[in-house]
């Protein structure tokens, strides 16, 4: 007997820890300066080659295509309706002692909508993005990565953190001119189309291996239906479970899901295989503005433009992430994950080895405003510019280079392009990111 209970206490890659987040346990190398008060997130804002490239296209603001509905003009509030909003710690509840939500301030959609900005967000610098290509690929170095990849050297790793205002950079999908089309995670040619058209926000997740079991978004607003793309990505093999129990409409639906079938995927490991479209999006939606990242395992429960006016528009950032609900500390974050087995340990201490190498430190003081090195990373808002792209490019091919450990490897890229341009990703409370997503436990 199969049951399901929706939680959003504990995710596979948790610990369940008694208490409240984060001020309660602390690391030994942050529990002396961070106060141990509740308040918001702080605001994340106060390469030369000759191998082709696939060009960036311009972000435009065509709507959907069948879009029935207009968006409403944008507005100016000399007030935002949450600015007298008090935060405040879960209540305490004995029978949940694990991270738990904690409350937050959503406008309504409609004034959501009205607060979107009319522009996209400067992208400082970096202006163009082009996407190496290329067809006859050559292993050069010892552990540079895949095929999928295109096994960037060391030197081109270092030349992409270089940032100039028009950058050509690894970012997958290396072996053809369009992502998805016998490049290694591919799609129908169908269903690419389907992909180019979606121009405005999209929610996408994946279930790979069959590991998970596809949740329905809840409380979703009728306008959010008709104008924001949802989309699932499935393995061959998890679409042949699905369909055992789950009728697929004539429009390739399953709910407000528009289910899409990966062939030909480049890794053995389904983790790794699901940081593709996790991390790089902007290259499977190439003409979408925002999007809204959401891990299989997890079930939305908030409306898409509420979490993009909560958590981008409201603080004028263009990349928002939740840091881990106990751990700060990248260091802390590896042994965490060779104590619970999630990767091999020779690995995760090469990838360390070679980020002290390059200087990494304990998180310290020193580092704020940045509140945390450790995200927790089942969701992921974004807007889709030249410095966010650019952004997970590189923090893919960390994850193609080392361990599929992406919590591992996001603050040396984060801090590396922050070391060179006035921007950084945002990090709010995972007792925020608890409130509008909930997962599902098999028992």
């Amino acid at each position: 007997v199969v049951c399901f209970l929706f939680s959003s206490l504990v995710s596979k890659d948790e610990v369940a820890a008694p208490g409240t987040e984060t001020m309660l346990g602390l690391s030994d190398h942050v529990r002396s300066f961070v106060n141990p008060v509740w308040t918001s997130s702080l605001s994340g804002n106060d390469l030369n080659t000759t191998l082709p490239t696939v060009k960036q296209p311009d972000i435009g603001h065509e709507k959907v295509q069948g879009l029935s509905r207009s968006f409403p003009p944008a507005i100016h509030l000399e007030h935002h309706p949450c600015e007298n909003f008090s935060f405040s710690p879960p209540p305490i509840d004995r029978k949940r002692t694990g991270p738990r939500p904690c409350p937050v301030c959503y406008v309504p959609v409609d004034q959501a909508l009205a607060l979107m900005p009319a522009a996209p967000t400067a992208s400082p610098i970096l202006q163009s993005l082009n996407y190496l290509s290329e067809d006859n690929l050559v292993l050069k170095e010892s552990n540079s990565g895949s095929l999928f990849g295109g096994y960037p050297s060391l030197e081109q790793r270092d030349m992409s953190f270089d940032i100039k205002d028009s950058m050509t950079v690894h970012c997958g999908f290396v072996r053809g001119k369009i992502p998805g089309l016998n490049t290694g995670f591919d799609v129908d040619e169908a269903d690419l189309s389907e992909m180019r058209q979606c121009q405005g926000t999209v929610v996408a997740s994946a279930i790979f291996g069959y590991y998970d079991i596809m949740q329905q978004p809840e409380n979703i607003s009728e306008f959010s239906k008709d104008t924001v793309c949802f989309f699932m990505f499935l393995d061959e093999e998890t679409e042949a479970a699905i369909k055992n129990t789950t009728a697929v409409d004539n429009m390739k639906k399953i709910g407000l899901w528009r289910v899409v079938v990966v062939h030909n995927l480049p890794y053995s490991d389904a983790r790794r295989n699901g940081k593709i479209p996790k991390l790089l999006l902007h290259r499977l939606f190439p003409n979408a503005r925002y999007s809204l990242w959401i891990d299989g395992k997890l079930k939305l429960v908030k409306d898409p433009y509420q979490l993009l006016e909560r958590f981008l528009w409201r603080k004028n950032v263009s990349f928002a992430i939740s840091r881990h609900y106990r751990r700060f500390d990248v260091f802390e974050e590896a042994e965490a994950n060779k104590a619970g087995g999630k990767y091999d340990n020779a690995s995760i201490d090469n990838q360390i080895e070679f980020y002290k190498r390059e200087g990494l430190t304990h998180y310290s003081s020193a580092k704020l405003p940045i509140t945390s090195d450790v995200p927790e990373g089942c969701v992921i808002i974004r807007e889709h510019i030249p410095i966010t792209n650019l952004f997970t490019c590189l923090w893919f091919n960390e994850v193609d280079r080392f361990t599929s450990r992406d919590q591992i490897s996001f603050s040396t890229v984060r801090d590396k392009i922050r070391s060179r341009v006035n921007w950084t990703a945002d990090m709010f409370l995972d007792c925020e990111r608890r409130d509008f997503v909930v997962q599902v436990i098999l028992c």
